[in-house]
């Protein structure tokens, strides 16, 4: 027997206690039997105000990783996918992602896993984007290290970068969509041939779909990017109308 509403798959999620954003966009995007079930990682909402700030707030994701994951593998779970974009770059590109799915794998009882280190290289293959790109985050300039150097790990060049220095972890979900345009027009220009966005609770779907269909190239948000990997690496093929051209 199967699970009733999960039928296709049940996949388990784990994102900060403070997000709110993931959830819902996860689950506007998986089709009819995929499930997703949520583990909290405990941080406070403290306010940031600086770039020890936002380390510090890595710091605490990165301590709540595996009980936060032995929670999720309570449901058994068909697949895992890891909804916080950070803590899969932070302190060294893909070898940090490396290391995650390292600490993970001994909790995951031969689950396969997806991350934001895997879904944004493999959504500018399937783009076909060559070399130039921008991003766009909710984060302070302390990332700016932590996201060249990923970039360098996977073959692009960044022109541009906008950090939002959102000043709270829960404040990162009331960003605007007006917001979110002035950060892509800000790093857009004719040699960038896509736009990533990191922060999975920076609500980035319905306009990266939208600016794709303006600034006539590929918008890839983190959130839609980490769920379309999980689906096609766990065989779910289907086309998804309205989450833009990735899907």
């Amino acid at each position: 027997m199967v699970d009733t509403l999960g039928w296709r798959g049940k996949f388990g999620v784990i994102t900060p206690s403070t997000n709110t954003v993931v959830q819902p966009e996860y689950d506007a995007i998986c089709p009819a039997g995929v499930t997703t079930h949520i583990g909290r990682m405990h941080i406070p909402d403290d306010p940031m105000s600086s770039d020890e700030d936002f380390d510090e707030l890595i710091r605490r994701i990165d301590v709540a990783l595996e009980d936060a994951v032995k929670r999720v593998m309570t449901c058994k779970p068909d697949y895992f996918v890891l909804g916080i974009s950070s803590e899969s770059i932070w302190g060294g590109g893909l070898e940090k992602a490396q290391e995650i799915v390292k600490r993970m794998k001994p909790l995951l009882n031969g689950v396969q896993v997806s991350q934001a280190a895997d879904a944004l290289p493999a959504a500018l293959k399937a783009f076909g984007v060559k070399k130039k790109i921008s991003v766009v985050t909710p984060y302070f300039p302390v990332a700016e290290p932590h996201i060249q150097q990923f970039a360098a790990d996977i073959g692009y060049e960044i022109v541009k970068t906008y950090h939002m220095s959102c000043k709270s972890p829960t404040l990162i979900a009331h960003t605007s969509e007006d917001q979110c345009w002035e950060a892509l027009r800000s790093v857009d220009s004719n040699e960038v041939e896509a736009i990533i966005q990191f922060g999975a609770n920076l609500p980035f779907a319905v306009v990266a779909a939208e600016a794709e269909k303006r600034l006539k190239k590929p918008i890839v948000a983190v959130n839609v990017a980490t769920i379309w990997h999980a689906l096609r690496s766990f065989g779910i093929k289907d086309r998804i109308y309205g989450q833009g051209r990735l899907l």
